[in-house]
């Protein structure tokens, strides 16, 4: 079974990454397609981000999964919130029944180089130069890190670069970062992360 990360983070939350190594059949046994999927790879996306779904919590209602028009999936009664997010061969989940959650994974490419004045801060850009972090992972790190906080906010329409800040440290294999999130108030978060040899990992689990 390709688990390639799994975590407890408390007892009300849980996190788990899945290499797709398999055929839809696998999953199919256990979990539904919820929407029609034309692309083959996108479909094993979505049926993995299901099945750890109920891996996580096998109680996890999937039926009662509903997309929001932000494209989030998310339960009306909220018994448990959730993220989900693909890249490559790879699915992530976090779940929790008590705080809302956001993660999110992605695989250091080149074009996170040309991309990163759309995302970064001027102050944060600053801050890699200085710390000589400007490189493909620190970067691919640093959106994944916004991303995890889109997604913990779920109600869309977020500047990257001005409502999301992050004040990095030091980069090191597994860690965590604070960050502020601006809206009508300011919200103060602790992200933490994993990267591994090809792929950044990062989550957030707080209330507001």
């Amino acid at each position: 079974m390709p688990i390639f990360y799994q975590q407890d983070i408390d007892t009300y939350t849980r996190l788990a990454i899945w290499k797709l190594e398999e055929a839809e059949d696998f999953f199919l046994k256990a979990v539904p397609l919820q929407r029609e999927i034309t692309h083959p790879h996108k479909r094993l996306q979505h049926l993995a981000g299901r099945w750890l779904l109920k891996y996580l919590f096998p109680e996890f209602p999937l039926e009662l999964i509903r997309i929001a028009d932000t494209r989030k999936p998310f339960l009306e009664n909220e018994i448990y919130h959730f993220s989900i997010s693909h890249c490559g061969d790879y699915a992530a989940v976090i779940v929790s029944e008590k705080c809302r959650v956001g993660v999110d994974i992605e695989i250091p490419t080149q074009k996170v180089e040309r991309i990163k004045h759309k995302f970064l801060h001027r102050e944060e850009l600053e801050f890699l130069k200085h710390k000589g972090m400007e490189s493909i992972v620190p970067l691919t790190l640093m959106w994944s890190c916004k991303e995890a906080v889109f997604k913990w906010w779920s109600y869309g329409n977020v500047d990257f670069s001005d409502q999301i800040r992050l004040l990095p440290s030091d980069l090191k294999v597994k860690g965590s970062i604070n960050a502020c999130f601006i809206e009508k108030e300011s919200y103060d978060l602790s992200l933490h992360y994993n990267l591994f040899e090809d792929l950044c990992l990062a989550w957030v689990s707080t209330g507001f």
